[in-house]
């Protein structure tokens, strides 16, 4: 189970390359466009959808490696069961909050799809297909949330700091 996790973490960090990769290739199209006088319309939308799922599809991924922002005064300054205990109740406000995140992603999306919802610049892009990223992110973020609050109730769980972040 675990190589199974750490790869949909891993194929979630490229997606979210590509996604950095597709915001590069539109600007420079947009660039190129006006340089030599062609349109390129809806770059800039798709520039934006890129942008969103770079940043959904990253989300799992850095949270796993410690690399999110994490406020640990307090926590540092606990110590033993008080401070497992903390651990568990922060971890379970993450989940929850991270399991209605994704719900309430995938509910737009499936909602977007269901109404026709179409983007309103020269694009038209179907909504649901740049919010299916966004859905997807937030799935594997809230199976990171889970996984992490398992590792802690069973006691194997290592918190990366930002520090060691820093050293890989």
């Amino acid at each position: 189970m675990r190589k199974w996790l750490d790869a949909l973490y891993s194929a979630s960090a490229w997606l979210a390359g590509l996604f950095m990769i597709g915001i590069l290739l539109m600007v420079l199209l947009t660039i190129v466009s006006r340089l030599f006088g062609f349109p390129a319309p809806g770059s800039d939308a798709y520039a934006g959808y890129a942008m969103a799922g770079a940043g959904f599809m990253a989300l799992a991924s850095t949270f796993k490696k410690g690399e999110h922002i994490r406020v640990t005064l307090l926590l540092g300054a606990l110590k033993g069961r008080v401070h497992k205990c903390a651990e568990l109740l922060a971890l379970s406000i993450a989940t929850l909050l991270a399991g209605f995140l994704a719900w309430y992603s995938v509910h737009m999306a499936w909602q977007s799809w269901e109404i026709g919802d179409i983007s309103v610049g020269i694009d038209a892009t179907p909504m649901w297909i740049p919010q299916i990223f966004m859905a997807l992110g937030t799935i594997v973020f809230f199976i990171a949330f889970v996984d992490e609050l398992v590792l802690e109730l069973r006691g194997q769980r290592v918190a990366a700091s930002q520090e060691d972040a820093h050293h890989e």
